[in-house]
């Protein structure tokens, strides 16, 4: 009877170490912008448009705060903010990022 509760005891303490939590990954780069400045960009999520393969609907976060989701126009360095406000991609910034990053054509 020792036996068993033994391996009933080996057993439940093996289980938890079996269960494997999803992996969330996100893709991170370090600039520095200006007079020793650094920035940690980071893309928490993007999407490419299916109609227009230049353009990508993304959330970012800039040194861990997270922006609202954006469109970046790589074909035009400018993204369009949720309000239709259309901005143009700033130098090493997040748009830079994602059109480097992803943009076949650029490599």
């Amino acid at each position: 009877m020792n036996r068993i509760k033994y391996i009933i005891f080996v057993l439940l303490f093996i289980l938890p170490f079996c269960v494997v939590n999803p992996a969330f990954a996100s893709v991170c780069r370090n600039y520095d912008v200006y007079d020793g400045l650094r920035h940690q960009i980071c893309i928490l999520s993007i999407s490419r448009s299916a109609k227009n393969y230049w353009e990508y609907r993304a959330t970012v976060s800039v040194d861990g705060v997270k922006r609202p989701t954006e469109v970046y126009n790589c074909r035009e360095p400018v993204k369009v903010q949720e309000g239709g406000t259309v901005l143009p991609v700033e130098q090493k910034g997040p748009g830079e990022m994602i059109c480097s990053f992803f943009n076949s054509s650029r490599r």
